[in-house]
């Protein structure tokens, strides 16, 4: 099949991109490459991706609905996988601007290529930060979610909707899901996990916010792409499911990704330090603003979809993790 993915030099869609290809798909990728975070980690897994067969590469920004336009091409495409966004709950606080460009004008103007060209399947990428500050218990993807935090938060829930919109006014088969702490090889430096390891590998102190009173639902990167794989194949229609989210007015479905098992934070920074060999310097500060101290998948829907649960222990991922961070950093000294 041919997918168009957005995102394909960013962490998440530099791996699903590799398992389309993997796979024997044709993928056209398209990236901003932005400056939020270190741009030569983004050439370089654009790099790989470039050589492959089966890959066309294009850099537009999503703001640019005419570059995205020229990317699509005059060739039918089967099913977009719409992951490129303005990420980050904190960086939201200090420039909330461009939140509202990426991830809604943004969005629209994916939308409106499906629209305009008609797709089988419409998968849009959003995050665990739109349940808010739940407390204790599991995140269901039926929870009500109209309490967000961050401006991040808000914007993937209103893409949701608009997705929503979209799939009832043109029948666009959509299934938007939802990810918790992404985590593994080539991951982003601004999130915790690539940075507790980099800090600690480098002696450099690590921030611990609410004095590591936190628990987050780590999602090890490959079992989320395969997850990502199989939903591609599950076309929202009439036809629902037990425990399902599905819209009685659309075609379309939220889709909870995680490992449904929160992990302390306290824990994890402990298995970083058992697979480095290393002690971390340790910096307790209180929560940040706009965070939560919780986040938990229950993944029944997506079991129930595709037959597939992430399952890659804290130990597997960060073992793998830290494996590609020294093999990295030895070849860029």
């Amino acid at each position: 099949m041919r997918f168009l993915v957005t995102g394909t030099a960013g962490f998440i869609g530099f791996h699903l991109a590799k398992r389309l290809l993997d796979d024997g798909h044709e993928v056209i990728g398209v990236d901003g490459f932005t400056s939020y975070y270190d741009i030569n980690l983004k050439e370089q897994r654009h790099a790989q991706l470039a050589v492959r067969n089966g890959y066309q590469g294009h850099r537009a920004m999503l703001e640019d609905a005419a570059g995205l336009e020229d990317a699509w091409g005059d060739r039918p495409i089967d099913i977009v996988i719409h992951l490129a966004a303005q990420a980050g709950v904190r960086y939201s606080l200090e420039n909330p601007r461009a939140y509202i460009d990426a991830n809604l004008t943004g969005t629209f103007n994916v939308m409106d290529l499906c629209r305009r060209h008609g797709v089988k399947h419409l998968l849009i990428a959003s995050t665990s930060s739109v349940y808010g500050n739940r407390g204790d218990g599991e995140f269901f993807e039926t929870d009500a979610t109209d309490r967000p935090l961050t401006l991040y938060a808000a914007t993937k829930k209103s893409t949701e909707l608009m997705a929503h919109c979209y799939s009832h006014l043109w029948t666009i088969p959509t299934t938007a899901f939802r990810f918790f702490t992404v985590y593994g090889p080539w991951g982003r430096p601004d999130m915790a996990p690539y940075k507790f390891v980099h800090n600690i590998s480098t002696g450099e102190p690590i921030d611990i916010y609410n004095h590591g009173h936190m628990e987050r639902d780590f999602t090890y990167v490959t079992d989320l792409v395969e997850a990502v794989v199989r939903l591609a194949d599950c076309i929202p229609g009439t036809h629902a499911v037990r425990d399902d989210s599905l819209s009685p007015d659309a075609p379309f479905r939220v889709v909870n990704i995680g490992n449904g098992e929160p992990i302390n934070l306290l824990y994890f920074i402990e298995t970083i330090e058992k697979a480095l060999g290393r002690k971390a310097i340790r910096n307790y500060l209180p929560m940040q603003q706009g965070d939560v101290p919780r986040t938990f998948a229950n993944t029944d829907l997506l079991h129930t979809l595709t037959g597939f649960r992430p399952k890659t222990s804290i130990e597997q991922g960060v073992a793998a993790l830290v494996q590609w961070y020294r093999a990295y950093q030895g070849e860029h000294r």
